[in-house]
C-alpha cells in the first residue's frame, strides 16, 4: 500500500532577510516551515503574497526551483515585495527590522484557498501575518476551515496584539513558543511563571490546546500533550547562525507528528535533530538532501531526560 502524502499548508510572510554583509537569503517563518516540510517528504503549500517586482519575480522562481508549489502566492500591483533587515548579535542571535506596508500584509481571501485547506493534514500560521487586517481576515477565515491548526507564536514587537493571539490560540490544536515567548503570554494572562510545565499546563486549560512545544536552544525542547510530558536536550554542535532554527524544528516536529503511528521518541528527536542539523549551517534554508540530515541524525540521536524541577 502506498501512504498518502502528508500535505501542510503554511500562511504568512514570504520576504527576502538581507544582511549586513549585503547577500540576501529567501526567508520568513512560515516560509522556513514550509521550506523545512518540503525537504522531509512533506507537500508543502504556501499561501502568501510578493510584489509585482523583480524581487517578487525572483523570489518565486526561487522558491519553483525548490520544488514548493507558489499556486498559493499572489502577486501584489500596489504593494511591493518584503525585505527584512536581518542582523546577528555576539551570540549569534538574530534580530530583524520588519518594514510594514508590504505585499504579505495584503494575503486576499480567496475561496480556492479554503478548499485547499479542507483538504490539507495541518495548518501552519504565526501572529506576525495578522499585522494587518487583510491578512488578519484571510488567516481567520483559513482556521476555520483547517482541522489541525499549528500556531507559531513567533512574536516580533512590536507587531504583538494581545486580543488577536488570544483569538488565534481558542483556534490553535497545537502551539509552539520559544521560552521568551512562554513567560510573555504568561504576562500577557496576568499568571506568575512558577516552572514550563505549570506554564504550558495553564496555557492548555485556558485555552483548550491539546499539545504544546517549547524550543529553549541550548536547553533542548519541551513537548507537553494531554497525558505525557517530553523534555528532549539539545544536539551539541557549533552554531553557524540561529536564523530560522525554531522554523526548521517545527517543520521537523510536523513532518513526524502527521506520520500515522509515530512515537513521540521519534517526533521529538527529528525535531531536535533538524532544528540542531540547520543551526550548525549558514542560512535559515540552506541546500541538503533528507538523506544528509537523516545521516546527521543517525549520528546524533537524543532521548527524553528528566526535568530538573
Amino acid at each position: 500500500m502506498i501512504n498518502k502524502k502528508i500535505k501542510v499548508a503554511c500562511f504568512g510572510e514570504v520576504l527576502w532577510d538581507r544582511f549586513m554583509d549585503g547577500n540576501k537569503r529567501a526567508g520568513g517563518a512560515p516560509f522556513n516551515v514550509a521550506y523545512h516540510l518540503s525537504k522531509m517528504g512533506v507537500e508543502a503549500y504556501m499561501i502568501s503574497s510578493v510584489g509585482d517586482d523583480s524581487l517578487g519575480a525572483e523570489l518565486l522562481e526561487k522558491i519553483k526551483n525548490w520544488n514548493i508549489s507558489t499556486a498559493g502566492i499572489q502577486v501584489s500591483t500596489q504593494y511591493p515585495t518584503s525585505e527584512v533587515l536581518a542582523t546577528l548579535d555576539e551570540n549569534n542571535e538574530a534580530q530583524y527590522e520588519i518594514v510594514e506596508g508590504v505585499a504579505w500584509d495584503y494575503i486576499d481571501f480567496l475561496p480556492s484557498d479554503n478548499q485547499n485547506i479542507s483538504m490539507m493534514d495541518a495548518l501552519v500560521f504565526g501572529s506576525l501575518a495578522a499585522r494587518n487586517k487583510v491578512s488578519r481576515n484571510t488567516l481567520f477565515e483559513l482556521v476555520e476551515a483547517s482541522t489541525y491548526n499549528i500556531f507559531d507564536i513567533n512574536l516580533r514587537p512590536p507587531h504583538v496584539d494581545v486580543t488577536q493571539i488570544k483569538q488565534l490560540l481558542h483556534k490553535t490544536q497545537l502551539a509552539k513558543f520559544n521560552k521568551a515567548e512562554l513567560r510573555l503570554i504568561l504576562d500577557f494572562l496576568g499568571k506568575s511563571y512558577q516552572d514550563e510545565v505549570d506554564s504550558i499546563r495553564f496555557i492548555q486549560d485556558t485555552f483548550g490546546i491539546m499539545e504544546v512545544i517549547v524550543s529553549k536552544g541550548s536547553k533542548g525542547a519541551l513537548y507537553v500533550c494531554k497525558d505525557a510530558i517530553h523534555n528532549y536536550p539539545t544536539i551539541p554542535i557549533t552554531v553557524k547562525d540561529t536564523v530560522g532554527s525554531g522554523d526548521s524544528f517545527l517543520a521537523g516536529f510536523i513532518s513526524k507528528r502527521l506520520e500515522k503511528n509515530s512515537t513521540a521518541q521519534e517526533i521529538m528527536s527529528n525535531a531536535v535533530s533538524l532544528g540542531a542539523f540547520i543551526t550548525a549551517q549558514q542560512g535559515a534554508c540552506p541546500d541538503y538532501s533528507l538523506t544528509d540530515f537523516l545521516s546527521f541524525s543517525k549520528k546524533n540521536q537524543v532521548y527524553p531526560i528528566e526535568l530538573d524541577y
